[in-house]
């Protein structure tokens, strides 16, 4: 198992080409290389030209950091048909960069429309008719997060459509912050998954269904909203021995292709101490259940 920081706290601060570096004064010894303006975008081409992928190589080669994971959120389950074909054609850029990274996973998210999900499913698995040869071809493993406001967002029935694609190269993404969104039932979804969960992102949340429901209030009421965070670990409500013996019961720490990501993103202004933090108590936790 490959442990990686998520830079995103620090896109603000620092430059694509300081992460490397960045990450090693942190204590990484990989990283996960998320949507950057400079770099894969959101939704959009991507923007790094074949100088600026070699670049960051050679960035991450001088820092002694490691790719663990290339994240693109591209718009590919789109029930707009317009938006689906030119994210399977930003795919194929982003699949070109993996391979030029020397990097072998891909994690990303579902990316269709809650309120039209039956179109988007259509549209997920159009383009992966389209594109699962090419990740087969490279060598390419993609890891799929249900993720909070899209077409799939309860756990079992993402582990379903990945199983549905029917290839070896498609597999699961647990983001523990999402856990409330998912189901709730994160042992339930661990053990479904065996093999398939090969990433996990790591951060904490409140239990936004607490409280009645009225832990978080959004006006007028019956807003179509997802609400969740993404805290340093013992912020929120997540059960984090169950999570990483969770872990631990379907082999996940003594498997080489799996990687967990410290992914904290409310807490900015002292980014440096939690992403500490979050690896040191990471740790404890595998240790304590390896």
């Amino acid at each position: 198992m490959k442990i990686a920081l998520d830079p995103t706290p620090f896109h603000h601060s620092h430059s694509l080409l300081e992460f490397p570096r960045l990450v090693a004064e942190l204590g990484y010894e990989y990283l996960q290389l998320t949507p950057h303006r400079d770099f894969i975008p959101f939704f959009n081409h991507p923007r790094a030209d074949d100088a600026l992928v070699a670049a960051f190589r050679k960035a991450c080669a001088d820092a002694g950091v490691g790719i663990a994971s290339v994240l693109p959120v591209l718009r590919w389950s789109g029930p707009d048909e317009d938006a689906r074909e030119a994210a399977v054609r930003y795919w194929k850029r982003v699949i070109q960069i993996t391979v030029d990274l020397g990097v072998n996973v891909i994690n990303t998210e579902f990316s269709g429309r809650p309120e039209r999900a039956e179109e988007s499913e259509r549209a997920f698995f159009r383009s992966m008719e389209e594109l699962v040869p090419i990740f087969e071809r490279e060598g390419i493993d993609v890891r799929i997060d249900p993720h909070p406001d899209d077409f799939v967002e309860d756990g079992m029935e993402a582990l379903r459509i990945i199983r549905g694609v029917n290839s070896p190269n498609i597999g699961m993404v647990c983001v523990a912050c999402h856990t409330y969104h998912m189901g709730g039932n994160m042992l339930d979804i661990m053990r479904a998954a065996g093999d398939k969960l090969r990433l996990v992102h790591v951060a904490d949340t409140m239990d936004h269904h607490a409280s009645h429901g009225l832990r978080y209030i959004t006006n007028p009421p019956g807003n179509p909203v997802r609400v969740h965070q993404h805290l340093k670990i013992g912020d929120g409500d997540i059960n984090w021995d169950e999570f990483f013996s969770g872990l631990a019961e379907i082999g996940f720490y003594d498997r080489p292709d799996t990687v967990m990501v410290s992914s904290v993103f409310a807490e900015d202004e002292n980014a440096d101490e939690v992403s500490r933090y979050q690896l040191a108590t990471m740790t404890e936790y595998v240790t304590k259940y390896r």
